[in-house]
C-alpha cells in the first residue's frame, strides 16, 4: 500500500521579506515559490495552506557561524510561536539556515532580492528533505 505524498512548505522569515518554497515527501525536490513581505505572511500562508496542504513547515533557524542564538535567532522564534499559535494543525520543523541566501544570491540569474529570498527557503527545505529525517 503506498502512502500518500505529504507536502511541505519552506519558510526563510525575514523582518522585512519572507521566501517560500515547497516539495513533495515523494519527489523530496523542493521548488521556489514566492517572497511575501512578513507582515502578510500569516494571510499568505492561508492561502498556501488551502492549496497545498501540507503537513509540514520547515523554517531556516538564522544563528551566527559559530551555531549560537542571535537577536535575529530569537525574533525569528517569535514570530514562529505566533504561526504556531495560528496554524495548529501543522508540524513546524526548525532547518539550520547558515549560508542559504548566500549560496541562493550566486544562483545565476537570481539577483533579484525576491528571488533570492524564496531560493534559499527552498534550499532550506532541501537542506531538511536531504537530512531523511521522520516528516512528523
Amino acid at each position: 500500500m503506498q502512502t500518500e505524498p505529504k507536502q511541505l512548505i519552506g519558510l526563510d522569515v525575514g523582518q522585512k521579506r519572507t521566501g517560500i518554497a515547497r516539495a513533495s515527501s515523494i519527489a523530496r525536490l523542493a521548488e521556489p515559490l514566492m517572497t511575501v513581505e512578513t507582515t502578510e505572511l500569516p494571510d499568505r500562508l492561508e492561502d498556501i495552506f488551502k492549496r497545498y496542504d501540507p503537513e509540514v513547515v520547515v523554517v531556516g533557524l538564522p544563528r551566527n557561524l559559530k551555531s549560537e542564538d542571535t537577536e535575529q535567532t530569537r525574533w525569528v522564534r517569535s514570530f514562529v510561536e505566533r504561526l504556531k499559535a495560528q496554524f495548529p494543525s501543522i508540524v513546524f520543523h526548525w532547518q539550520d539556515e547558515a549560508l542559504t541566501t548566500v549560496a541562493a544570491s550566486q544562483a545565476p540569474d537570481d539577483k533579484n532580492p525576491t528571488e533570492i529570498d524564496a531560493r534559499a527557503a527552498s534550499i532550506i527545505l532541501q537542506d531538511f528533505l536531504n537530512e531523511a529525517r521522520d516528516m512528523k
